[in-house]
């Protein structure tokens, strides 16, 4: 079974959409994807197979100040810097058509990554693919301070890289003995802890096993990385990572940047694409 994991990282996650149009314009087709925060968002037109759907997302509506700013964290009915029903409803059901029916009939299962706000724990949460409002993508996405927690079928719900950055290990457990994993950080990016760490817990205070996550997130990312490293090197898995030159900041806008982005994706792919034959034909 050939599984495709795709990392979060808001505006840096551009990189993957462009590797993923390469990959659909090459035919490659996964049984099984996995995505966390942005990773799903931009994951799901992949999964419709409609090839550069989300280039024309970011060219069109990902850098205008309708799509996300300030403004909306500040509005009361919103709370979110992303203006949700905007991204997740108005854009994909009225503004750039998003084509569900290929998503309902596509076989692969599509799952996004969350977190559970009370207990901590991941939440692999296979899409709901008659959910047109996207909800289980709002919860992967909802960042800490920049996002208010989602509710899904009553339970709360925050930005699914929390508690698993990187889920390849999820993929590998539910049978994928192919697996092609994209990174938004350069090969060997240590994280370091947040810089607002003291204001987020005491923001999320009444959630401990949450805080527990935001503690912790560092030093998991890092080991994480180092194992997927080591099963990249063994030839278990084949990892997409950006070079440093081009990586954005996580709400970055300027078109100019998330296109060069967005090429360099694409790029890496087709140029890695005898590689992958090779590693997708053992």
């Amino acid at each position: 079974m050939l599984g495709i994991v795709a990392e979060g990282g808001a505006s840096r996650t551009v990189y993957s959409a462009g590797v993923l149009d390469m990959l659909l314009s090459k035919g490659v087709v996964a049984d099984y994807f996995l995505g966390v925060s942005a990773g799903i968002a931009f994951g799901v037109s992949y999964c419709s197979m409609q090839h550069e759907r989300n280039k024309k997302l970011i060219e069109d509506f990902y850098c205008t100040p309708e799509y996300f700013g300030a403004p909306h964290l500040l509005d009361p009915a919103n709370r979110s810097y992303y203006n949700l029903d905007y991204v997740f409803d108005k854009v994909p059901n009225e503004l750039l058509f998003f084509d569900f029916e290929a998503l309902k009939n596509n076989p692969a299962r599509v799952i996004a990554g969350l977190t559970d706000l009370i207990t901590g724990e991941p939440v692999y949460m296979d899409l709901d693919r008659s959910d047109r409002k996207f909800m289980a993508l709002r919860a992967s996405c909802a960042l800490p301070l920049l996002f208010p927690p989602i509710e899904i079928d009553g339970r709360l719900y925050m930005d699914g890289g929390i508690s698993d950055s990187i889920p390849y290990e999820r993929a590998l457990a539910d049978g994928c003995d192919k697996l092609i994993v994209i990174v938004t950080r350069q090969r060997g990016y240590q994280k370091q802890d947040e810089p607002t760490l003291p204001l987020l817990t005491a923001a999320y205070k009444n959630y401990p096993e949450f805080c527990d996550l935001l503690r912790t997130r560092a030093e998991r990312y890092n080991k994480q990385s180092a194992e997927l490293e080591r099963l990249r090197q063994e030839g278990k898995v084949f990892v997409f990572s950006p070079k440093e030159k081009y990586i954005v900041g996580r709400t970055e806008n300027d078109k100019r940047k998330l296109m060069r982005l967005y090429e360099h994706g694409a790029k890496h792919a087709e140029w890695a694409m005898e590689s992958l034959e090779r590693f997708l034909a053992k």
